[in-house]
């Protein structure tokens, strides 16, 4: 071969795809979505059908974003994240998951608002991903576009995960899937509260189960 010549395109070096930079980058980045559970969500974002937005309820730093972005980067859609940015019950002072460095001591609060948008911000999705400051049930009744995936993955006590499911399923559109996030049926592996969502939404006889990972389960809408 001549230096002439063109390389042959089986020579040339790998280019890796968007989607798997952005899938390094979900699995990297901080939050308690382990990979393959992650991967199934970003997976089942990309194969719904139907139009509409992506959303999440519950963002923490942006983990789960990024596994959203990555499917919305492929199928041309936006993610859109809700979260009051205030941490969960369980990150509050006393509690097992309280992180003191997530505490802006100008107001004395969990704020994990600048390390969500370090996050998408770092992975390049800033125009992928919308991210609404404010309760779930705030933003819900404003909301009039089909959703093709819903996320929940919120504060998982009763009140509120119940909170989540009456302000948002009714909301995905028909085809569209619902993704429950720390679905564990024996209470000695977790808490009850999202596994009462996914028991109720399915009893509801609206829902048809797709194939989970782990923790998350997925639902289709029928009807």
């Amino acid at each position: 071969m001549s230096e002439a010549d063109p390389v042959p395109p089986t020579l040339l070096p790998p280019v890796p795809s968007l989607s798997t930079e952005l899938l390094a980058a979900a699995q990297a980045a901080p939050g308690f979505m382990p990979d393959d559970e992650g991967r199934a969500l970003y997976e089942a974002a990309r194969a719904v059908a139907v139009p509409g937005p992506l959303l999440e309820v519950g963002s923490w730093m942006g983990k789960s974003a990024l596994y959203l972005a990555a499917a919305a980067r492929e199928t041309g859609r936006q993610v859109v994240t809700v979260d009051h940015h205030r941490g969960s019950e369980e990150h509050q002072p006393g509690w097992e998951y309280h992180d003191p460095s997530l505490v802006d001591p100008a107001v004395g609060r969990i704020d994990t608002l600048p390390h969500f948008r370090r996050t998408v911000a770092e992975a390049g999705v800033e125009d992928v991903v919308v991210a609404v400051v404010t309760r779930s049930e705030t933003l819900a009744p404003l909301w009039g576009t089909p959703l093709a995936l819903l996320f929940l993955d919120g504060s998982h006590t009763e009140e509120s995960a119940r909170r989540d499911q009456d302000a948002w399923v009714a909301k995905l559109a028909v085809g569209g899937t619902l993704a429950i996030h720390d679905v564990f049926p024996d209470p000695a592996e977790g808490g009850q509260a999202p596994y009462g969502v996914y028991r109720r939404v399915l009893e509801s006889g609206d829902f048809a189960e797709l194939p989970g990972t782990g923790s998350l389960r997925l639902l289709r809408r029928e009807r």
